[in-house]
């Protein structure tokens, strides 16, 4: 393998028209809260909205990492608290027949280091995981054009969105047994009817790495969790039928991930700015650097929801520096999880707070 490829500020590219992507995408993604808002009368995550479970738990960095991989957050063993929200990738809450691209945002308490703009005085660091390796556009560009043709579905026929995520989830099928995969249907309402804690978990956009270029997964190590991977999961006899069986896991299992880190060895092949590109694992592998602990616990409740999802924000850009997140998706996405954060607060009534520890998780 060649050696991790050390970071410099000329690696990054922005557009030359980005500030009026980043404003659009404000724009786009508002105009999904506030059809949503109109609907319920209660401020929802512009992406995202509908939580699957709420964990607390413990990530526990391991010890005698070499250099390359002793960096931020991982540069010393350690043992930190954490709060995890399950989530589905649509803005407005629908039945899980709607089946979607699943989230796992992470936020891990305790953590000292120089801050990341717009979240200093604080002591977390936000990981973002979807459960797929790359990003489903290139660019920002890309991507808020996406976001307008969902933005424009919120709200709209959701028997309909029901009937044809049936038959997206077919044609997914279909693409599979060719050894295909298509990340517009999945994100349609095609997702396999699959558990969610059997799902690897990907920042799919880079991140720094101290020193160096990454990408972070969270992957499954106990046996009950790798039992998990593939099974189907009836989500035509619940609304709720996701959070369901997450909820009668954690009622009698614990469970362990792998936190891993590839780092970027190849610029050209495994670029900064595209984040679309899968990097390759035969240029570099995933290798461990922590885990994520999870024991016994209500996974899910009205009161957890309240602190969590009304009162509580994941952003990338919550963290420290050596985390900062690189390239055009990452720059946008700071102005819009502060735009969707606020509207929560304005709308709901309450403040969005940073934590300091996780008892407010009860």
């Amino acid at each position: 393998m060649n050696d991790p490829i050390l970071f410099a500020p000329a690696m990054e590219t922005p557009e030359a028209d980005e500030a009026k992507t980043t404003a659009e995408m404000v724009a786009t993604l508002m105009r999904i809260s506030a059809t949503t808002y109109k609907d319920g009368h209660h401020a929802l995550r512009s992406v995202h909205a509908k939580s699957h479970a709420i964990l607390k738990g413990t990530l526990t960095v391991l010890s005698n990492l070499p250099a390359v991989l002793a960096q931020g957050l991982f540069a010393q063993a350690g043992t930190y608290p954490v709060i995890l929200r399950l989530s589905s990738t649509p803005g407005d809450i629908l039945k899980d027949a709607v089946s979607t691209p699943r989230g796992l945002a992470i936020k891990v308490i305790g953590v000292a280091g120089e801050r990341l703009p717009g979240s200093e005085g604080a002591v977390t660091q936000d990981f973002i995981l979807i459960n797929g390796p790359a990003f489903a556009a290139p660019d920002a560009k890309s991507f808020l054009s996406t976001l307008k043709l969902l933005a424009g579905t919120t709200d709209k026929a959701p028997g309909l969105k029901s009937a044809l995520a049936t038959a997206l989830r077919g044609a997914e099928r279909i693409v599979e047994a060719f050894g295909g995969e298509s990340g517009t249907l999945k994100s349609l309402g095609g997702h396999p009817a699959t558990h969610p804690l059997g799902e690897t978990f990907f920042t799919q956009v880079p991140v720094l790495y101290g020193k160096y270029i990454a990408k972070i997964s969270i992957a499954p190590q106990s046996p009950d969790l790798k039992s998990l991977k593939g099974q189907h999961v009836n989500i035509t006899h619940s609304p709720n039928a996701l959070r369901e069986v997450v909820v009668d896991y954690f009622r009698s299992h614990s469970a362990v991930w792998d936190v891993r880190v590839q780092l970027c060895r190849d610029l050209e092949k495994m670029p900064l700015e595209n984040s679309a590109t899968v990097w390759s694992e035969e240029l570099s592998p995933f290798i461990p650097v922590a885990q994520l602990t999870v024991a016994e616990q209500p996974a899910w409740s009205d009161a957890r929801s309240v602190i969590v999802d009304d009162q509580t924000s994941f952003s990338p850009w919550h963290g420290i520096a050596a985390h900062r997140p690189l390239g055009s998706i990452m720059r946008v996405r700071k102005a819009a999880y502060e735009a969707s954060s606020q509207f929560r607060a304005d709308h709901n009534g309450h403040s969005i707070v940073e934590p300091v520890n996780s008892d407010a998780v009860t």
